[in-house]
């Protein structure tokens, strides 16, 4: 048997909530702490090829939610966090994050320098689209990372893929910043009157169904 701990105590608490209280909002710090989650999180040679838009009016939600098959909790909730990832690797890109690096680090490496010219020799050239996909899956630990921390701050939230993202590029504005968006994230409280899921029990394959040990 798992041994329990307070954040798995929190990962079995949630659940993809289907209906949330639009009385309540999320406290800033809170999702203040969510979005450095997500932040924090490891990304394909340290580039964090994705950037988040936290829609916090109401009005721009709205907008979103018909072209998001109308799921109530992007307006209900009371933040939404749309993860964007960046439509192709430039070398303009890369080098700024390598350029980053050396400037908080105080320092340039021999060996880092070689392996930002390895992706500079690589990532520009390949297929935008390739590119992009690459991107993408990176802005996903970056979503895992955030659903976990919403989590631990016992804030509700529910992954929703179910949405147009040509539409809510156009929204927000996307596409102008080389960017297109992969994930939304409806941030909240649930309401458990009216939501068919809260009552029901967390369904994972057991233990010796999901780990294989070599």
């Amino acid at each position: 048997m798992t041994e329990t701990s307070p954040l798995l105590d929190r990962l079995a608490w949630r659940y993809a909530t289907k209906k949330m209280d639009p009385a309540r909002s999320v406290p800033a710090d809170k999702v203040a702490r969510i979005v450095e989650a997500a932040r924090l999180a490891p990304t394909s040679s340290g580039l964090q090829p994705y950037e988040i838009i936290l829609v916090k009016d109401p009005a721009v939600r709205e907008q979103i939610k018909p072209v998001a098959w109308n799921q109530a909790q992007i307006t209900d909730g009371s933040h939404l966090l749309v993860f964007a990832a960046w439509d192709n690797y430039t070398a303009d890109r890369i080098n700024h994050m390598f350029d980053l690096t050396n400037e908080v680090r105080g320092f340039r490496n021999e060996g880092w320098e070689n392996y930002r010219q390895m992706l500079l020799a690589t990532y520009p050239q390949r297929d935008a689209e390739a590119n992009y996909q690459h991107a993408a899956r990176q802005a996903y630990i970056g979503v895992g990372a955030a659903l976990i921390a919403a989590a631990f701050e016992q804030v509700d939230s529910t992954p929703m893929e179910g949405f147009d993202p040509a539409a809510v590029d156009e929204i927000l504005g996307l596409k102008a910043r080389g960017l297109r968006s992969v994930v939304i994230i409806p941030l909240g409280y649930r309401q458990e009157d009216g939501d068919w899921l809260v009552s029901l029990q967390k369904v994972r394959r057991p233990l010796d169904q999901f780990v294989t040990e070599v």
